[in-house]
């Protein structure tokens, strides 16, 4: 792959002359430059070290602030994960990896690098990688072929994001998808995303999200509602985006980070002060903040909530408030992964549940019409030789041969 190819002459001379090709990414620019400062190693003679043996793992395990949140992993990552044939992993805060789940094939290529558990994958023990410079950075990261310092991980690429403690808002972890270069997609960035917020979700507390003050309505819709107090407003597109990024963003963005979520052209500085300017006159001081922005009452929020329910396994509730993509024609970079991590998460529940009535609203919508395994799961659960088991099984066989 020529991407691969590129990356590796630019891994080549940068170990040589710690020159930076122009087409290198920032943030793995700067994990390498991290990387000498603290003599990361580059090849199999510094692979990372099992830190712990079984047992202890285990009792660290057990006693782990993200121990309780291991069922959404398995659940969300789980399937994803094993059909892909890629690895998932769940890091603590220091990089060490507490679970290593995928099938056995893809564990033992894995363990070939001790990408294993117990195993130290911070930056410092393990070069640029997805968990460890995601620990680093406080983001979400990919991690593709030769971006990694360490030349033995080449072959691999990955995904990962922070996991952060629901009330201090510390890292506590990370979660990360390790596989072939399609576990360095927009699509699995996104998921990686989903399920650490799932996992937020899950160690918030098996409760129904309260409602405060303040909260905003933005799915199936362009133009997102804003509830303040009573006081209902409709934003425009572009702060309806503004608003979405900073209420799933934590500890508020930089002008130029907000300006990186919200489009995939450069814009300029003073755009995005502009636009939050305006917004300020719409929200007020007392709402937006500056320097970083970020919202300064808590917020609510329908995408919000539908993740928290389906972590909670409240697959009906969720689907109760899920009124279609969030913001369905925003072309915001980080709406468009989390309106595509959003939708994969209920449609994975809602074809896991078989529940006959959720099968059905979903096919019934625009955004599950033309789903062919959702009409499959459908025709399953229906009595056969019913009106409506034909019907369905109909619909699957016209789409699948491409019919209307």
């Amino acid at each position: 792959m020529a991407k691969a190819v590129e990356l590796r002459r630019a891994h080549e001379l940068f170990v040589c002359t710690e020159t930076v090709l122009p087409f290198v990414r920032p943030v793995v620019a700067d994990s390498w430059r991290r990387c000498v400062t603290g003599r990361a190693s580059r090849d199999d003679h510094g692979l990372p070290s099992v830190w712990m043996g079984t047992d202890e793992l285990a009792d660290y395990r057990a006693q782990h602030p993200l121990a309780p949140a291991l069922p959404v992993f398995d659940s969300l990552l789980g399937g994803p994960a094993g059909d892909s044939g890629h690895v998932f992993a769940v890091s603590d805060a220091d990089g060490t990896l507490l679970w290593v789940r995928g099938r056995a094939v893809a564990l033992e290529r894995a363990e070939r690098m001790n990408f294993v558990e117990g195993a130290g994958w911070s930056e410092s023990s393990a070069g640029t990688n997805a968990p460890g410079t995601a620990l680093v950075v406080g983001h979400p990261v990919q991690v593709f072929s030769a971006e990694h310092y360490n030349e033995v991980v080449h072959p691999w690429s990955c995904s990962a994001a922070p996991i952060r403690d629901p009330v201090s808002g510390r890292i506590l972890g990370a979660v990360d998808i390790t596989g072939d270069e399609s576990a360095a997609s927009p699509y699995a960035l996104a998921l990686v995303r989903a399920v650490a917020m799932a996992a937020e979700a899950e160690l918030a507390g098996p409760r129904r999200p309260v409602r405060p003050g303040v909260r905003i309505r933005a799915l199936g819709r362009d133009a997102a509602v804003l509830e303040v107090d009573g006081y209902v407003r409709t934003l425009s597109p572009r702060h309806s985006e503004i608003l979405a990024v900073l209420a799933l963003a934590r500890g508020g963005l930089s002008a130029g980070r907000l300006a990186v979520e919200l489009s995939e052209v450069e814009l300029g500085m003073s755009t995005v002060r502009a636009e939050m300017s305006r917004l300020r006159a719409v929200l007020g001081d007392a709402l937006l903040g500056s320097r970083p922005y970020e919202l300064r009452r808590s917020v609510s929020a329908d995408f919000t909530d539908v993740v928290a329910l389906l972590a909670e396994g409240r697959v009906r509730d969720a689907m109760a408030i899920y009124d279609g993509p969030l913001l369905p024609s925003s072309d915001a970079p980080f709406v468009r992964e989390h309106r595509i991590a959003l939708e994969q998460q209920v449609r994975g529940a809602v074809l896991a549940s078989g529940d006959v009535r959720l099968l059905r609203r979903w096919v019934s919508a625009g955004w599950g019409a033309d789903d062919v395994a959702a009409w499959q799961a459908l025709a399953t659960h229906l009595p056969r030789g019913s009106a409506a088991h034909g019907a369905a099984v109909g619909r699957a066989r016209g789409l699948l041969v491409g019919a209307p």
